[in-house]
């Protein structure tokens, strides 16, 4: 696990080392134990390729410094993440004559690359982002991981590109245009996160999950590798007895495999049957207790301690517990926003920044239950969908319009579910469905506050394009898998772990077993049955007898409260950029029914005040610039092709 950046630029415009040290600066929180550059020209000297790598060291300490060569010093790779399966990759390039230097997972990585070229990506299970600059070819190699656990970001230069792990490595690069991507900020506005491979930055973009690209002679091509497997239908459904006993192997495999580290490690723990289920065929693998961490606040009903506790009581874990206070979570927002370089979706990702930064003090690998409800049905809404299709049957749009939803609009935000249902009821369109289940701005609100028409989203592309013969439920788990996850959730686990140098792993996203459970029968996957079915008799019965519960942060009181000034500040102050970018008497109604306590507006201003804390810091610019040949548009050559 570390940051990477770097480049593959002409002559014209060669940056100095410098300028690569300076990225990596931007990076070291990702890698304090180690840094390492490479700058050279290719052999016509048309082209300077920079590799710059900063390392986190939990796989052979000693032996894994980056960037790294081959023993012919033919290919060099930078390298971010792991691959958890390198010990038997080792051994079948080891069988085919490959030979070994270090005991890194980043050796078997170029010896793969070596031995089986760009399809080396097909044999790794792991999570990756990766450039290697081949010198036969002349060429550079890109990758990112199948769910886009590890991020990457593109930023096109003239006939060249520059690359990092995290945005701000690539802000400040000379000469790139800051303009703000405009229809990522209204995608922002209506969704409450930016859906790859978009940034706020028009000029910089996401590889996206799941594909490769290469560079050669000034020109990139891109294709995806992989898409995950509920895109299309059931081809041979296993029985539910079978699946049970298939997804027990499957799942503590993926376990087993990911505590492979050779620094210490341990588990977030929430109380919540995901985490809880981690933790528990986690002490099936080691012998010592396991370190486990878990979050919550002072407020009352607002924290999950006590089930988190229970559990840790079960497993006899070495159990440790975060307490926010107010004036910490307001303390530290702008830092963890800093950090995520984009708006922060979700207030959790606080407390998860809060949590990793007392994990690093005895770990540098933490375990999680991430990517669970995606994978095995978890979300209300993929039971609420299927007889949304029946309601729209029975009931004409007029009728729903015109005697429900009225009902519905007006309910308390305590039943905050209750009024996004109504919404998915009202909106027939399958595809624009996958948005409203979120939660974001309907388009009467959004018309209201951007003061311009609602936006006419592709519903034919990525990650809309699952097969339309399958279950709706199976469509939207393909959707989050590609859509919510990558460009929210990981990327969320992401930067705040990597805030304070700490490796999350999560074997619910293991990619063998999503490929396994892709073919368990509809109620294997219904609310996570087959994993309340293998987790009888492990876990306490009150954790497998749990609702389904997010993380809820106490924001409609702080908001009224502790963070009034702060708020205000944001939003309500004539520096405020969102009050020129949106309709200031919208934003002013809004901040009085919320601190009035007339209506919980809770969502809608975090929102607005994360995208205002966003331009304040990035500071992009809201009008084009004539800046050199660099915007995101100058990918357009990318060649898709379907995945192996």
């Amino acid at each position: 696990m570390c940051g990477i950046a770097g480049w593959v630029l002409a002559s014209r415009h060669a940056l100095s080392e410098e300028q690569l040290n300076s990225m990596l600066l931007c990076l070291d929180h990702r890698g304090p134990d180690g840094t390492g550059t490479l700058v050279e020209w290719t052999d016509d000297f048309r082209h300077q390729v920079a590799l710059g790598h900063r390392r986190l060291a939990i796989i052979d300490i000693q032996g894994g410094a980056q960037p790294m060569s081959d023993s012919s010093e033919l290919i060099t790779v930078t390298f971010n993440g792991e691959i958890y399966n390198y010990i038997e990759l080792k051994e079948q390039l080891a069988a085919k004559g490959h030979t070994f230097r270090t005991d890194s997972d980043t050796e078997v990585l170029l010896e793969s690359y070596k031995a089986w070229g760009e399809d080396c990506v097909l044999h790794f299970r792991g999570m990756f982002s990766f450039v290697i600059y081949d010198r036969r070819k002349q060429s550079l190699f890109l990758a990112r991981d199948h769910f886009g656990k590890k991020p990457f970001y593109l930023l096109k230069y003239g006939d060249g590109l520059v690359f990092a792990s995290e945005l701000p490595s690539l802000v400040n690069v000379p000469g790139v245009s800051k303009e703000l991507n405009w229809s990522a900020f209204t995608n922002y506005l209506v969704d409450r996160y930016v859906q790859g491979p978009d940034t706020l930055f028009r000029a910089i973009r996401k590889l996206p999950l799941g594909c490769c690209a290469t560079w050669q002679a000034g020109a990139l091509k891109e294709w995806r590798y992989y898409s995950p497997p509920f895109s299309t239908p059931v081809k041979k459904s296993l029985s539910y007895e079978e699946s049970v006993t298939a997804f027990h192997k499957g799942l503590s495999e993926a376990v087993s495999i990911r505590l492979r580290s050779d620094a210490p490690y341990g588990a977030f723990l929430s109380g919540g049957l995901d985490s809880s289920a981690i933790v528990a065929l986690m002490t099936q693998h080691v012998s010592s207790p396991i370190r486990t961490y878990s979050v919550g606040f002072e407020e009352d009903g607002y924290s999950e301690l006590g089930y988190a506790r229970e559990v840790a009581e079960c497993f006899h874990t070495q159990h440790n517990e975060v307490i926010v206070s107010t004036d910490e979570f307001f303390d530290v927002w702008p830092t963890a926003l800093a950090k995520r370089g984009a708006p922060i979706s979700q207030s959790s990702d606080i407390p998860l920044f809060l949590l990793a930064r007392a994990a690093r003090q005895d770990v540098k690998m933490v375990l999680s239950g991430e990517g669970a409800d995606e994978l095995l049905g978890g979300y209300p809404k993929y039971q609420a969908d299927p007889w949304i299709s029946v309601y729209h049957r029975l009931v004409p749009q007029f009728v729903h319009q015109c005697l429900l939803a009225p009902v519905l609009a007006n309910l308390p935000y305590s039943m905050h579910r209750l009024k996004v249902l109504g919404r998915a009821l009202g909106e027939r369109d399958f595809n624009r469905r996958l948005r409203v289940w979120f939660g974001g701005l309907s388009q009467e609100k959004f018309e209201q506050l951007a003061e311009r028409p609602f936006p006419d989203f592709e519903n034919d592309v990525f990650p809309f394009s699952a097969d339309p013969r399958q279950s709706n439920a199976r469509r939207a788990r393909f959707f989050d898998q590609t859509s919510w996850l990558p460009d929210n959730l990981l990327e969320r686990g992401d930067r705040m772990l990597m805030a304070f140098g700490v490796e999350g792993r999560m074997p619910f996203m293991d990619v063998a077993l999503t490929d396994l459970v892709a073919g368990f029968p509809e109620r294997a996957v219904s609310n996570k049955r087959v994993l309340r079915t293998l987790m009888q008799g492990l876990l306490p019965s009150s954790i497998l007898a749990r609702r389904k519960a997010g993380f809820t942060v106490p924001l409609d009181v702080w908001f009224r409260g502790r963070g009034r000034s702060f708020i205000q500040d944001l939003l309500a102050s004539s520096d405020s950029e969102v009050r020129r970018l949106c309709n200031a008497a919208a934003i002013d109604v809004m901040l009085r029914d919320h601190l009035s306590g007339h209506h919980n507006q809770q969502q809608l201003i975090w929102s607005l005040a994360n995208l205002e804390l966003f331009l304040r810091t990035f500071k992009p610019s809201m009008a084009r610039e004539g800046s050199m040949e660099l915007e995101s548009s100058g990918f357009g050559s990318e060649i898709f092709v379907p995945a192996h």
